[in-house]
């Protein structure tokens, strides 16, 4: 399927607080599983998402950083949290609080990847839309993508630095401070 041209809407959508927006993926990326909450959230069929690149929920304003920092973290074997704003195919957005663990088969062998998402907190969400457009203007300030992402990367593991604290304690704080 091609990747449709969405343009946002700046609309926010929400789901049931008590429900979970469920996914897999293999090591690449590409969806193998959804659950019903997932097709609706994402306005796509399963038919039309199976075998889909996850980034084709991404909405343009998380910073690629977070997810280079995503990919890392889950090479690694380790599990992540995020809050991340993903975008309905209509162009509307909504945010989840992530949790991604590695999935391995009956021998051992890692496989992929499962995501859980759920309602996030609305204080921390406004606190991330601010941050996160930080860390974007960052990426922009750079001549290629790359160098962008990894400077907004760098720029956020020297405010990691600065706390003390790992990433998986940063976004833990935010609960307790919120």
């Amino acid at each position: 399927m091609p990747r449709e041209k969405i343009t946002p809407t700046g609309t926010e959508i929400f789901f049931p607080e008590d429900k979970l927006i469920v996914s897999k993926t293999d090591l690449k990326g590409i969806i193998t599983y959804t659950n019903v909450l997932f097709e609706t959230m994402s306005g796509y069929s399963r038919d039309e998402i199976l075998g889909q690149p996850h980034n084709m929920i991404r909405h343009p304003d998380m910073p690629h950083c977070i997810f280079k920092l995503f990919w890392d973290t889950l090479q690694q074997k380790k599990e992540i949290f995020a809050y991340v704003v993903n975008m309905h195919r209509s162009g509307d957005h909504y945010w989840v609080l992530a949790h991604v663990v590695p999935t391995y088969d009956l021998m051992g062998n890692h496989v992929g990847y499962h995501s859980s998402r759920r309602y996030p907190d609305k204080k921390i969400v406004q606190q991330m839309t601010s941050y996160y457009a930080e860390l974007r203007e960052i990426e922009k300030s750079h001549a290629n993508v790359k160098q962008g992402m990894q400077a907004a990367l760098d720029s956020f593991n020297n405010v990691l630095k600065q706390q003390d604290i790992s990433y998986a304690e940063y976004i833990f704080s935010l609960s307790k401070a919120a």
